[in-house]
């Protein structure tokens, strides 16, 4: 426990200075910047969005690219093992019995075809479905930690020969952020604590919301660029101070960037309270009900409201970047916990 303090610490007073230092003019460097700060480093690249970047808006998977480009720029070793489909909002499911399939995608979006050339694994990019049949356009999609599991337990070793499997598991770019309540039911999430569980570091990126079409959710492509590049030198620099631990989730929200607009500084928050998506089901007949969701308004019914003043949603919506741990351990410890050990042990 005390390891893990320290280290969490350690990030914090990281951010701490990175925020500080992004508030007032750069100091003179005391030494060059690394342009290649990854170099070495094995990365698995996931999401939950998938890999297939076909939409017209591309939120199907446009953020992962982003991040593939950046993190080979920074020198790291890039295979993607994403969901055939999208998985948005499968938190930490996992799929236990049955048979799951890799498809290689040669065919790259033609933006990004180059960008991991010189690597050794050339970034190589899997699809993974469910099933024994080859991936088709109605495949459904492994679900977020179905692709860390089945990169580490076997295919990662038998597709890109990493027999030690990956030193780094990084998922997103997210269509959208995830903070607050969604952080429980983000696929995104459930990949990088998927990783962790099997002893890998693990990072989640997440790109916001453009607030000018909040009718239809959008991210612009300034955003995706954005929280790919400050994703690549972030994780170079969590790496440079051996910040990169198995036991809890780095979880970076990047706001939304207006043309020739730049963050406000580097957060170090909480996972907050407030409920940002209300569950929506609509009756059709007697026995089946669409499932939709609701932005929650403040002070809505069925909308909890912020209760933390550190709170990852508050401050990325100020224009924050948020960084988050997120650890796997859900034992409550709040003000009731002591009361109810109390009486349960009490019971004998």
């Amino acid at each position: 426990m005390k390891k893990y303090v320290a280290a969490l610490g350690a990030v914090a007073t990281l951010l701490a200075g990175t925020a500080s230092a992004e508030a007032r003019p750069a100091a003179p460097a005391h030494r060059p910047a690394d342009p290649h700060p990854l170099t070495g480093l094995r990365v698995l690249l996931t999401n939950d969005d998938s890999m297939r970047m076909a939409r017209p808006d591309a939120s199907d998977g446009k953020g992962l690219y982003e991040v593939r480009r950046a993190l080979c720029a920074a020198g790291a070793d890039v295979v993607v093992m994403a969901p055939w489909a999208n998985q948005s909002g499968a938190g930490t499911g996992a799929t236990a019995g049955g048979r799951l399939t890799l498809a290689r995608r040669t065919a790259l979006p033609e933006a990004y075809a180059g960008d991991c050339a010189t690597a050794p694994a050339r970034g190589a990019v899997y699809g993974v479905c469910k099933g024994a049949a080859p991936c088709g356009p109605d495949a459904p999609g492994a679900t977020p930690a179905d692709t860390v599991r089945l990169a580490n337990g076997g295919a990662l070793a038998a597709k890109a020969g990493w027999r030690d499997g990956p030193s780094l598991v990084v998922s997103g770019s997210n269509f959208g952020p995830n903070a607050a309540s969604v952080v429980n039911e983000s696929g995104t999430l459930g990949a990088a604590l998927a990783a962790i569980d099997e002893g890998v570091p693990a990072v989640a990126l997440n790109s916001s919301y453009d607030p000018a079409s909040p009718a239809a959710p959008a991210v612009t492509d300034r955003t995706y660029r954005a929280t790919a590049d400050f994703g690549a030198g972030f994780i170079g620099e969590l790496r440079r101070r051996h910040l990169l631990q198995a036991r809890y989730v780095v979880n970076v929200n990047h706001p939304h960037l207006a043309p020739g607009q730049r963050p406000r500084g580097t957060a170090w928050t909480s996972v907050g309270t407030r409920r940002l998506v209300r569950p929506v089901y609509t009756a059709e007949g007697a026995d089946t009900f669409a499932v939709g969701g609701a932005l929650c308004a403040p002070g809505a019914e069925g909308c909890r409201p912020e209760r933390k003043p550190d709170a990852d949603f508050t401050l990325l919506e100020r224009g924050y970047v948020t960084v988050t741990p997120v650890g796997p351990d859900r034992t409550y410890t709040g003000q009731d916990a002591g009361r109810l050990a109390r009486y349960v042990r009490g019971r004998g």
